[in-house]
């Protein structure tokens, strides 16, 4: 298995690799997400720890249940090679209809066949009214709009 683009990555390799993220996540498909990450990755998402694909798939499965209505935008930070760091922030619900934006910075490390080996990730949370919500789905393919300062 392998998922392009490849590294060493290029300005133009390295969007390409961001979005494929954004829309991936977007499906919130845990056996689709996983399947870009190598047998053997390693996670940090806040202060948990994952290791290898199935951990990952099993994480992605409880987060979806919990984060409800879920959409998420992405945005290339930086890059070199073989590594990518990304900013991000994501809308979604609670169980019990609290509305929360996510916050965050991702460091991503790939393996020569384009899966990602290694990924870090620092999240925060704020609650937000459902009015102030401005991420309501997937991106159309032509938005191209920066993550705001919010």
């Amino acid at each position: 298995m392998s998922r392009p683009p490849f590294p060493p990555f290029t300005l133009e390799t390295a969007r390409q690799k961001v979005r494929a993220a954004e829309d991936a996540w977007n499906t919130c498909d845990p056996h689709r997400v996983a399947q870009a990450y190598t047998e053997d990755t390693v996670w940090r998402n806040r202060s948990e720890f994952l290791t290898g694909r199935d951990e990952v798939r099993a994480f992605l499965a409880r987060k979806w249940d919990r984060e409800r209505d879920y959409a998420l935008r992405k945005e290339l930070w930086a890059f070199t090679d073989d590594r990518i760091a990304v900013r991000f922030q994501y809308e979604w619900q609670d169980a019990d209809g609290r509305t929360w934006r996510s916050y965050g910075n991702e460091n991503w490390e790939f393996a020569s066949d384009g899966l990602m080996r290694r990924r870090e990730a620092s999240i925060n949370d704020v609650p937000i009214a459902p009015e102030e919500r401005w991420i309501l789905g997937p991106r159309d393919d032509d938005d191209a709009t920066p993550l705001p300062l919010r």
